[in-house]
């Protein structure tokens, strides 16, 4: 997310790709949440990695709030604490 994204897009590849996201927050959680939830339903995610930070953004919405993810199974592999920092990783199983 920012203000002013960049005159010339840094380079981008099949494994790394850039989106610059001007529409404030809110935008730039609809569309991650979006992203996240096509890969989930499509099956193209083998792990999930979720980091949480003592920070409250919104008021309590589900992170993935789509019905078909429902068939998603997640098994939790891995917990990581660094400073306020927590990482969860998930395998899809």
């Amino acid at each position: 997310m920012t203000h002013h994204p960049p005159r010339v897009t840094p380079k981008q590849d099949e494994k790394l790709t850039f989106t610059f996201v001007t529409g404030g927050v809110a935008s730039a959680v609809a569309r991650a949440k979006a992203a996240a939830g096509q890969l989930l339903s499509a099956g193209l995610v083998d792990e999930l990695i979720i980091d949480v930070m003592p920070v409250l953004l919104g008021t309590g919405l589900r992170l993935f709030d789509d019905a078909a993810l429902e068939r998603v199974h997640l098994e939790k592999i891995g917990l990581r604490e660094v400073g306020p920092r927590t990482s969860l990783r998930f395998r899809r199983t």
